[in-house]
């Protein structure tokens, strides 16, 4: 293949492929500065220069210029000055000089090394062309046609390039086979050695959230925001939103009229259902939305820890946690807080457990004893490892020097390795004999009834007393009159 033919395919491959003019050039020189190395020796000088009037490229040997008798003259790397004169009438003896030279003929395996750098340089090229297309598309969504698998992941082809589908973002129980199409979102682009690799999703919760900004055009416009999203692919999902606009409903918009909009949505998910819920900057507010449909009946909320402690009837608690767990493990992800349910009969037992517990430290009644447990402190080991200034916020501990000495109670008991400062005494602890405080605790506890009876019962005798004498002494009034 001579020059004027290489040079006709490269423009074409160009065109093609839209591949910029320079780069073509920049291969061409490059064969030609090949082919020449090997005529001209390893250590030759050369350079190449593509010729926009003739359409040839220029070859330059780059010779020293010397004063030496023609026998001792290296004729691929000196020139005489005589002769470097009339190149260049300001040639001196030390300078190098650039030698037009003649451009080789290709021969066989020339011409195949010619091919080889400007397939290279063309590949080279198309690579970072599709890098630099693809990397601003990064959390859009693409689509293409399903190819063939490979180890389990799809190979999806976008056009110019193929994508990845991982096995693993796959929705479960989709199956797909060469020919199908394939909408994914892009989450990542990544340069190889092999050139860009492309990574795709089915199961990322932006792909719902870019699904949904397809399909609400509230959403696309900016008045509404899809502020979080939480997906089990393929089961259940959840997506809170908010509008900027008092007079646009954030879920009926994204639910849109009989609910086009979002059975569209699920359509693409395959079945997926979707819980869409108002959002708020008010945790327990959030957190009763992100939990519908169960209904609420109380939160107690631990800031330190970021956790909730969700109270729901009975009748409730199943449609609160959900399936296996699926509707508090999605309200979790998309609040953000570790979210604990609990029925309301489960609480109780809880509170009557702590309180039981709690009344084994001396000095320490029912009522105290309830309030700490109200505020998550259940037995006599929490007492002893919660801060002084917590303590001192629950109802009857806000003096400083009563907080302090319940801590020395609690820590008290701890030393002394009592059996229940962890929980309840269990009855097997109680029928060995270990502690006989519990019992006292409960005979305390009988007492303080007893006497709580009893004094009820003489105010009600004296009120009693006080009215049949009331009665006597009118009568006695009467009888004087």
């Amino acid at each position: 293949m001579n020059l004027s033919e290489l040079s006709r395919v490269i423009e074409s491959v160009g065109r093609d492929r839209g591949i910029k003019r320079e780069i073509i050039v920049s291969a061409i020189e490059q064969a030609i500065l090949a082919a020449a190395q090997k005529k001209y020796g390893p250590h030759a000088i050369l350079e190449a220069h593509y010729n926009d009037e003739s359409g040839d490229v220029d070859l330059y040997l780059f010779k020293k210029v010397v004063d030496s008798d023609d026998d001792m003259l290296e004729e691929s790397e000196e020139i005489k000055v005589q002769d470097a004169l009339e190149l260049d009438p300001q040639a001196q003896v030390g300078d190098e000089l650039g030698v037009k030279v003649e451009t080789p003929n290709f021969g066989r395996i020339d011409a195949q090394t010619a091919k080889q750098i400007i397939f290279q340089k063309v590949r080279d090229a198309e690579r970072d062309i599709i890098f630099n297309e693809y990397v601003p598309l990064k959390g859009e969504i693409v689509s293409g046609i399903a190819r063939r698998m490979e180890r389990g992941n799809l190979v999806i082809d976008l056009g110019k390039t193929d994508a990845l589908l991982p096995k693993n973002e796959i929705i479960p129980g989709e199956n797909y086979k060469p020919g199908d199409r394939v909408q994914a979102i892009l989450i990542d682009v990544v340069s190889t050695t092999k050139g860009p690799a492309l990574y795709i999703s089915r199961t990322s919760p932006k792909y719902l959230m870019k699904l949904f900004e397809q399909e609400v055009p509230e959403i696309r416009d900016g008045i509404i925001e899809i502020k979080q999203c939480s997906r089990e692919p393929g089961s259940r999902a959840k997506m809170a939103v908010v509008s900027k606009d008092r007079d646009i409903d954030p879920v009926g918009a994204c639910v849109g009229m009989k609910g086009v909009r979002v059975q569209q949505v699920i359509g693409e998910l395959k079945g997926e259902k979707i819980d869409i819920i108002p959002w708020s900057d008010n945790p327990m507010v959030f957190a009763r939305s992100a939990l519908s449909p169960a209904e609420i009946s109380s939160i107690r909320i631990d800031e330190r820890t970021k956790a909730m402690e969700i109270m729901v009837d009975d009748n409730q608690l199943s449609l609160a946690i959900g399936k296996r767990g699926q509707n508090v493990r999605l309200a979790a992800q998309i609040t953000g807080w570790k979210l604990d349910i609990i029925s309301k009969t489960k609480l109780q037992k809880r509170l009557t457990d702590a309180i039981t517990n709690l009344v084994h430290i001396e000095g320490m009644n029912e009522t105290l004893a309830r309030s700490l447990a109200q505020v998550g402190v259940l037995n006599i080991k929490q007492i002893s490892d919660t801060p002084l200034e917590v303590l001192m916020k629950v109802p009857g501990f806000e003096d400083k020097e009563v907080a302090t000495k319940l801590k020395e109670k609690a820590q008290a008991l701890v030393d002394e390795g009592a059996p229940f400062v962890h929980g309840v005494q269990t009855a097997s602890t109680i029928m060995s004999g270990e502690s006989n405080v519990k019992s006292d605790a409960d005979q305390k506890l009988k007492e303080m009834i007893q006497q709580s009876e009893t004094a009820q019962a003489a105010d009600t005798l004296a009120a009693a007393t006080a009215k049949a004498a009331a009665s006597a002494e009118t009568d006695r009034s009467s009888l004087n009159d």
